[in-house]
């Protein structure tokens, strides 16, 4: 790409950088066509289901598919409507993701932590809001902008010197830490919230959200600062749930009162 392309590319991405908004409201840098994300993601999860097997036990994998199918009724349109795929990988990972192109995984191994199924809808109701929010598009772009604004810097900061090398090399660590390292722990606290609205409308308790994460806190051993970690602290995203937990607690026992809470034990 030449240099004029390059600036044309910048000024184009910075200047359509507001015309976005999360489900929350915050204003959004995804620049990238959704459809080409929707592919990306079936691409991978293609490649995820050659490489990890799928479990066989059929119990789990009901549980598993009724809390993924009673979040996906009560996502907005249009996502609700489409066929997503869901598939239970059997991997000690304790893990799930979600991908555009409408496709869920989860790891057996997250079915030891989240130890019932309001538990583990917080976690894919997490997954799926991610992908709501085009989080994985606000990731990309911001990593590409963030790539080609230092690219461009260095063309036009002079002559070629070990000074410059190490300056630049510097900045390239201060974008990491300063822009694209928070702005995911910024993603990580919005799914959160919407993973506690929709494991509430579909009748799952929100509470457990909070049960969730002192269960992975229990068995986690990291020792990554918070400052250096693309997902907030345990105690960070525990409060963060219980700060947002009044509104979406009713919303769940209202569904109680008239018996139409989620029903997927295994």
């Amino acid at each position: 790409m030449s240099f004029f392309s390059k600036v044309i590319l910048v000024v184009m991405l910075v200047a359509i950088s507001g015309c976005s908004s999360s489900p929350t409201g915050r204003k959004q840098f995804a620049v990238l066509p959704d459809s080409e994300m929707n592919k990306m993601g079936v691409a991978s999860f293609s490649s995820m289901k050659q490489e990890t097997p799928a479990s066989s036990n059929a119990k789990l994998n009901q549980e598993v598919q009724c809390v993924a199918d009673a979040i996906i009724a009560v996502l907005p349109a249009p996502y609700r409507s489409q066929k997503w795929e869901v598939v239970l990988f059997n991997d000690k990972q304790v893990n799930a993701f979600a991908l555009p192109g409408y496709k869920i995984g989860v790891y057996t191994g997250l079915l030891k932590v989240a130890k019932n199924p309001s538990q583990l809808a917080a976690v894919i109701g997490h997954e799926i809001g991610h992908v709501i929010a085009r989080h994985s598009n606000e990731r990309l772009s911001t990593q590409l902008a963030t790539s080609q604004l230092l690219s461009l810097g260095y063309q036009v900061s002079g002559e070629e010197s070990a000074e410059k090398k190490a300056l630049f090399q510097a900045l390239g660590i201060g974008a990491q830490i300063g822009i694209i390292l928070p702005f995911s722990r910024t993603q990580e606290s919005e799914a959160d919230l919407l993973g506690l609205q929709y494991m509430a409308k579909a009748g799952f308790d929100p509470r457990e959200s909070v049960k969730l994460w002192q269960n992975m806190s229990q068995g986690s051993t990291s020792q990554t600062p918070e400052l250096l970690s693309t997902h907030p602290a345990n105690a960070s995203r525990i409060q963060h749930l219980r700060n947002n937990m009044p509104n979406n607690l009713a919303i769940y026992e209202a569904l109680v009162a008239k018996h139409k809470q989620a029903q997927c034990s295994a």
